[in-house]
């Protein structure tokens, strides 16, 4: 327990400042990177779409905390803003630094925003086979599932598994 509350102790969240762009930048190109693996696709990072993504992200409709441990950023969360409801859409923290609370720090911030805009929860998208996002946000209470997303197979998508919500399975 002493190595946990260490970690936290040393952790600044705040918000996304223009001095940590490079960093972000490429902790985007990595998540995008472990997203596509959930899918069982390969791809590099691309730093190029990474900063594109990072500049559509703009307030007032966007919302980005980062996660800083001496001058590095060990993680990120980016918050929608939509008709008074919050989005959780994005939440990484570097592999290495997992497991020390850095998430929790993290998603604080998205349910302090989601108080401040008048909502009682923040929504999240999670990928089917991301476990370690699902055990998170069950530890945190998270337990509802109100919606799916249906869309057709992308080119050379081809599904592995099935998914069984109520009485229908999707392949996946």
């Amino acid at each position: 327990m002493h190595g946990f509350q260490e970690a936290r102790s040393q952790m600044i969240i705040r918000e996304y400042e223009s001095r940590d762009t490079d960093q972000l930048v490429c902790l985007i190109s990595v998540f995008r990177v472990t997203l596509s693996a959930l899918r069982g696709i390969e791809r590099e990072p691309d730093i190029d779409a990474a900063r594109d993504e990072l500049g559509s992200f703009t307030p007032p409709r966007f919302r980005l905390y980062v996660a800083e441990s001496g001058d590095e950023l060990v993680g990120f969360i980016v918050c929608k803003i939509e008709d008074n409801v919050v989005w959780a859409e994005s939440l990484y923290v570097i592999p290495t630094r997992r497991r020390t609370g850095i998430a929790s720090l993290l998603y604080q911030e998205a349910e302090r925003l989601a108080e401040d805009v008048g909502c009682d929860t923040v929504y999240n998208w999670v990928h089917p086979n991301n476990d370690d996002m699902i055990r998170f946000l069950e530890k945190r209470g998270y337990t509802v599932l109100n919606l799916i997303e249906i869309r057709g197979r992308r080119s050379g998508e081809e599904p592995t598994s099935t998914v069984r919500v109520a009485h229908h399975t999707f392949e996946y």
